[in-house]
């Protein structure tokens, strides 16, 4: 499809292209060869405009119908990640203006990555209940959809919070129980698995729970430790400690939301939540997920090594 100066118009819609996670899938759709449009909030307020080579960008607001409808204009395959927003009302109504301009595009796939996986069980968690409700809402909506699943990312180990200790301290801390198996997963393998679920129209009205490399807290320790050449341990941070700290840097309501994945986690009911999922994706999806030692050696560790005295 062609705009009126004659250039091809994108039939790749990415929801959240300013992010880590719809950035890195804007990304590889570019990379490929695709022509990608990406979806973010206007700049401002600390938010430059977004800018991802090959990407061309609209701003606007999803709860603007119209801006949802000039997104998904010219537009047959949408990768979707809803922003840090805990309030199920505000979601839900973001979904359904989400529904309504991809039903009147005549969207042909949309692919929705719910930032979690979602226990079986009803829970009190917000981080939760408000993917469950909007993956609902999708799936009622009666569009082509493709959902997946993640379980936790490894960038979160390279952070502000996690970077520092574990370079220069030999201390990984993190909010998860030492003995729990989590098959971590890199944002470069979320965007490897849309961009593959989006190229298979056969899964359409699936459900694919994304993994990689599952490990304890000790085996992730001593990863961390072979690849950085020093001695390392795993500190489990109990979640109030973690959302008390996080309170400070995002605010009560979203470290609350933040932080109930690993309150769950914690319990008998999640212990087994954030494992698995590694050989149903690759089987699914068609794609390698990358070997936790592979991405530890790729990250520049030094960004976070203490000045010398």
């Amino acid at each position: 499809m062609a705009d009126m100066s004659g250039n091809k118009q994108p039939n790749f819609l990415v929801l959240g292209a300013a992010g880590h996670q719809g950035g890195a899938v804007a990304r590889l759709l570019a990379e490929r060869g695709q022509l990608v449009r990406g979806f973010a909030r206007p700049p401002g307020a600390g938010r430059p405009a977004p800018e991802v080579p090959g990407v061309s960008f609209v701003s606007g607001d999803l709860a603007d119908a119209a801006d949802l409808r000039r997104a998904f204009e010219g537009i047959t395959h949408a990768s979707v990640v809803l922003p840090l927003v805990h309030d199920t009302e505000t979601v839900v109504g973001y979904v359904r203006t989400i529904v309504a301009a991809a039903r009147a595009a005549g969207i042909e796939q949309l692919v929705f990555n719910t930032n979690t996986r979602i226990p079986q069980a009803r829970t009190g968690y917000a981080a939760f209940e408000n993917r469950r409700v909007a993956e609902q809402v999708l799936r009622e909506s009666g569009l082509p959809l493709t959902v997946l699943r993640p379980p936790v990312y490894l960038e979160n180990l390279f952070s502000p919070w996690t970077g520092p200790a574990l370079v220069n301290d030999g201390v990984l801390a993190y909010p998860l129980p030492s003995e729990a198996r989590v098959a971590w997963l890199s944002h470069r393998d979320l965007a490897a698995a849309t961009v593959a679920a989006l190229g298979r129209p056969e899964l359409i009205g699936q459900t694919v729970e994304l993994g990689g490399e599952s490990v304890t807290g000790a085996e992730l320790a001593a990863a961390f430790g072979e690849a950085l050449g020093r001695e390392v341990s795993y500190l489990p941070l109990p979640p109030a400690e973690f959302e008390a700290g996080l309170a400070q840097a995002l605010g009560a309501e979203a470290a609350a939301g933040v932080a109930g994945v690993y309150h769950h986690a914690a319990t008998e009911a999640g212990a087994l939540l954030l494992d698995g999922g590694r050989q149903q994706s690759e089987r699914a999806l068609g794609i390698r997920t990358t070997p936790l030692a592979e991405w530890i050696a790729a990250q520049p560790w030094q960004h976070w090594a203490r000045p010398a005295d």
